[in-house]
């Protein structure tokens, strides 16, 4: 009987663990001119979006972006272990869409933008 309580109870607590996965809020890393916008991560036809729900300049004070509501990453899979592939990035300064990969570790998410081979990391973390 102990070990079944004990299956049951990691079980649940792996469960937990998945549940937190990449749903929820990262603030993304400043772009040149300091601002930072706060990315929100959703399920989008058992795929990973991210839209960006809001924006902030330098000093912290919410600005407006002609951006908010639109998605800055779109049809990422989830490879497990915190890795995710497939999908895009959009980068709104430059208007340019890359192939994207992502990895979480905790709080912290590193999102990659690829052209070829070669890629650029930003370093995004959660905010809730």
């Amino acid at each position: 009987m102990k070990i079944l309580t004990i299956a049951a109870l990691l079980a649940l607590a792996g469960t937990a663990a998945n549940a937190q996965g990449i749903d929820g809020i990262f603030q993304t890393q400043a772009n040149d001119d300091g601002n930072v916008g706060m990315v929100e991560f959703y399920d989008c036809g058992g795929k990973y979006c991210g839209r960006l729900i809001k924006s902030f300049d330098k000093s912290g004070k919410e600005i407006q972006s002609p951006h908010t509501g639109k998605n800055i990453v779109a049809n990422m899979s989830d490879n497990g272990g915190g890795k995710f592939s497939g999908g895009t990035i959009w980068d709104p300064g430059a208007d340019k869409t890359y192939k994207s990969k992502m990895q979480l570790n905790g709080k912290a998410l590193d999102v990659s933008g690829c052209i070829a081979v070669f890629c650029k990391t930003q370093h995004w973390v959660r905010a809730r």
